[in-house]
């Protein structure tokens, strides 16, 4: 069952989240309103073409992540590639967390999502992100101090996102309740909680060892564009 995860964001896009999908048979992009994440079904000619006719010419860029090597036809070019790990969740985290108070984030939370993410860049993230899983946050003083949510969604797996917190709340625990409260939540309905890294960022993933996740396998990671 793991295949999916393979090339994931062509398993959301072929599953439960096509309703965003843009493009076909051989190469898929989310509604960039949404996200920016594409993907080509396979290494063929056919899916490279296809992938590139979804890029736009000018300042349009798109997101591959996949545990494939990434390859890409003459048309595209990477402006920044890197590894990443894709980790799955083996046990439910036993970690005890301080009482936080949880509540879901809405449409009128957005503007404060958005800022939150632009400041602590835990990835891709657009005023219309939120449209693809649920999210929920921790309000201090009645700023939000952080938030978490679910992001690709394939069958099966549901990957956990947007962990995130203000730096003036830091320290609290509340990145780790966030990410309990959510991979519950995906737990509850059946799926296996996933989640995202980038290599190279050892404490996030000491963290998230602690939760009861553990790698899956290394992931190839890189922005794209057209050429020229």
């Amino acid at each position: 069952m793991t295949e999916a995860l393979q090339r994931v964001v062509w398993s959301a896009l072929t599953s439960r989240q096509e309703r965003f999908s843009r493009g076909g048979a051989f190469a898929r992009r989310f509604d960039p309103a949404i996200s920016p994440f594409a993907v080509a079904r396979d290494d063929s000619p056919e899916a490279m073409k296809a992938l590139a006719d979804l890029i736009e010419p000018e300042n349009d860029q798109v997101f591959l992540v996949q545990a494939d090597e990434i390859v890409l036809p003459e048309t595209l070019i990477a402006e920044t590639s890197t590894l990443g790990v894709l980790m799955t969740e083996r046990a439910p985290s036993a970690r005890q967390t301080k009482s936080v108070q949880i509540a879901p984030l809405s449409q009128s939370d957005v503007p404060e999502m958005v800022s939150l993410a632009k400041l602590t860049k835990p990835g891709p993230f657009t005023h219309r992100t939120h449209e693809l899983g649920a999210f929920w946050g921790v309000r201090i003083d009645g700023r939000l101090a952080a938030m978490s949510g679910t992001r690709l969604n394939l069958d099966g797996f549901t990957e956990v996102s947007g962990i995130c917190t203000h730096p003036d709340f830091q320290g609290r625990g509340l990145a780790t309740a966030l990410a309990i409260h959510v991979a519950d939540k995906i737990r509850a309905r059946g799926d296996t909680p996933f989640l995202h890294a980038y290599a190279d960022n050892e404490g996030a993933i000491a963290l998230y060892r602690k939760l009861g996740f553990e790698v899956w396998q290394e992931v190839n990671v890189a922005v794209v564009r057209k050429a020229g």
